[in-house]
């Protein structure tokens, strides 16, 4: 059932209760209108019939009251006169005191007779009573009910010495009340069947645009967004389904232009639902599964990736184990019996990432994300960024170069003129600057030495090393100095094993340039702490001291080739550092802060990993 179809329904059902509410309050008002109707004429006919009791023992007051009824032969007559009057009234009679009958119209009962005592008041029946006790004894015909109306008669003050009992049966105005319940009731269903048409209607004409609004929504489902976005523009209104269909509108033109700019990727995404049906498909469809979007759109996760397939396995055990996977290799033998063939590729690298939702507070299943990538496409990619990052590297390294050259040359040009202007005057005594320009010479001479041997390529000898055993070397070649200037050494090793694959002397003299930088910059003494650890598929190294720290204006340029903050320094060995941990394929970086410290990481793949994450 719709929502459409359970908003229509509870809309007619609270027409309709609220219609039907109406009536049985109309129909109540008018039973009971006719009970309290009888009251009123009951009690009129006992007042009556109270006043010619009294007018007769006015007649003998010197006789016993029951003498001076039965002496007025008129007394019978008259009351059987007032009972006729009113169709509900049985019976009219007088009892005494003791409730023995004097008088009644009922000429079945005889003077001296006990007057019944199980005759309910009429008068709680037609004021107090509910509704349901009122119909019941309207529809009481089989075991009709009686009710009674008294009235004492005596002198005030004093105990009444008479009783008039008026006996009423209700269900002899059953034949009042019928034609205007008749009459109310027809009015209350023809009521109730209005109201349930009228809201047939309304509701109808009121969940239109919500119809359209869900049709539009459907058409966003199938993924059909360029039709959505190509469509006309209903009118712009500016009550609320107004309002949302125009933001549906906007959203099937950002879900068009997302589709388009998906499709633009080199590998393909699939997204399925909780209920493992496809509800986004995007980018090289047709180079892995060899369809096209629209002939997956709907199909479920076993269709595109059967079971016993490689993917449809994967899928299946992630799925299992709540584990997502990132990269991993798979055939793509499944896809290809989907697509007849036409894909090109028989591996892939397959990425899964499981979708949860928070509803209510707990965490629920919302579906999962599916890429599949060309591996040869990706090591081309990851090629161009190693191309990228070492000529970043190498331009960072050297960026400093062209500062240690343009110092001497200038040097050499301003002497020369000073030399050429004193020639000029006649004062060959130029020796002085001959003297300087040879230094220059000199200078500008290890500038390029030393920049050719910082550039010539290196023969690297890898062999896989310990990560832990590499960090305890350093830290035993690091004491002696550390001691010497009154810096505590600290080591944390923590890599459980983790091998990597360097030039173990080469790296050595990367770290130790770093560990002899810690140690000057705490001649007070400090400490000097190394660390160790691995995951994931990197392992890392941390040298940190307790110094100085480095200036923040400064942090850019320490892996700059002759940049140095040091007085006698050559700037010449965090660059080396750096280059020699980009020819391992590593990365470095660091922290600092003024007066506490600078910490050193070194990063480097691990043994066995897979350089395609």
């Amino acid at each position: 059932m719709t929502q459409r179809i359970r908003l229509t329904l509870i809309s007619v059902c609270l027409v309709a209760l609220l219609t039907g509410s109406i009536s049985i309050y109309y129909l109540k008002t008018e039973i009971e209108k006719q009970f309290q109707f009888g009251l009123q004429r009951a009690d009129l006919m006992k007042s009556l019939a109270a006043d010619s009791v009294a007018r007769s023992l006015d007649l003998h007051p010197s006789i016993p009251i029951p003498q001076a009824l039965l002496s007025d032969s008129d007394l019978a007559d008259r009351l059987r006169t007032i009972m006729a009057v009113s169709r509900s009234l049985l019976e009219i009679t007088i009892c005494d005191n003791q409730n023995r009958v004097l008088l009644s119209t009922d000429t079945s009962r005889h003077p001296g007779d006990p007057f019944p005592t199980d005759y309910p008041d009429y008068g709680r029946l037609a004021s107090q009573s509910y509704l349901y006790e009122k119909i019941r004894v309207l529809r009481d015909e089989r075991t009709p009910k009686y009710y009674q109306l008294s009235g004492a008669l005596g002198p005030e003050g004093q105990t009444p010495d008479l009783f008039v009992r008026v006996v009423i049966l209700p269900a002899l105005i059953r034949g009042d009340i019928l034609p205007e319940l008749q009459k109310a009731a027809v009015i209350s269903a023809l009521s109730i069947i209005g109201s349930i048409l009228i809201a047939l209607v309304f509701s109808n004409f009121a969940f239109q645009p919500l119809s359209n609004v869900t049709k539009m929504l459907d058409t966003l489902t199938r993924g059909q967004y360029e039709s959505q976005a190509a469509a006309p523009r209903p009118q712009a209104k500016a009550d609320e389904f107004g309002v949302m269909v125009s933001k549906v509108n906007l959203l099937g033109q950002q879900l068009g232009n997302f589709e388009r700019l998906l499709d633009q990727l080199e590998e393909a995404v699939l997204v399925f639902g909780g209920d493992r049906n496809l509800i986004v498909a995007s980018g090289a469809l047709e180079k892995f599964l060899g369809k096209r979007r629209v002939e997956l759109m709907g199909l479920s996760m076993a269709e595109i990736f059967p079971p016993d397939a490689s993917v449809g396995f994967f899928l299946e055990q992630i799925l299992e184990t709540g584990r997502p996977v990132r990269n991993f290799s798979v055939r793509l033998d499944g896809a290809q019996k989907n697509g007849g063939g036409k894909n090109k590729l028989s591996h892939a690298l397959l990425s899964v990432e499981l979708l949860e939702s928070f509803a209510s507070g707990t965490r629920k299943n919302a579906g999962m994300m599916v890429r599949l990538r060309d591996p040869e496409v990706r090591r081309q990619i990851k090629g161009q960024l190693q191309t990228a990052e070492r000529l970043t590297a190498i331009n960072r390294v050297t960026s400093g170069v062209a500062h240690e050259v343009k110092n001497p040359l200038n040097a050499m040009l301003m002497h020369l003129d000073l030399a050429r202007i004193k020639m000029a005057k006649g004062d060959f005594e130029i020796l002085p600057q001959m003297e300087i320009i040879s230094s220059e010479i000199l200078r500008l001479d290890r500038v390029v030495k030393t920049f050719l041997d910082f550039t010539r390529p290196v023969e690297m000898k890898s062999v896989e090393t310990a990560v832990d055993a590499f960090v305890a070397e350093l830290v035993e070649l690091a004491r002696p100095q550390a001691q010497a200037v009154g810096v505590a050494v600290s080591a944390d090793l923590q890599a459980a094993g983790a091998t990597i694959v360097v030039d173990s002397d080469l790296l050595k003299q990367a770290a130790l340039n770093i560990v002899v930088n810690a140690i000057e910059a705490m001649p007070q003494g400090g400490e000097l702490r190394f660390e160790s650890s691995a995951g994931g598929e990197e392992a890392e190294i941390r040298i940190s001291d307790t110094g100085a720290g480095i200036p923040s204006d400064k942090r850019d340029k320490i892996f700059q080739l002759y940049f140095s903050t040091k007085a006698k320094g050559s700037g010449i060995g965090l660059a080396m550092t750096f280059r020699i941990v980009q020819l391992h394929n590593g990365k470095i970086d660091f922290f600092s802060e003024p007066g506490k410290g600078t910490t050193f990481i070194l990063r480097f793949p691990l043994e066995g990993s897979s350089n395609e994450a």
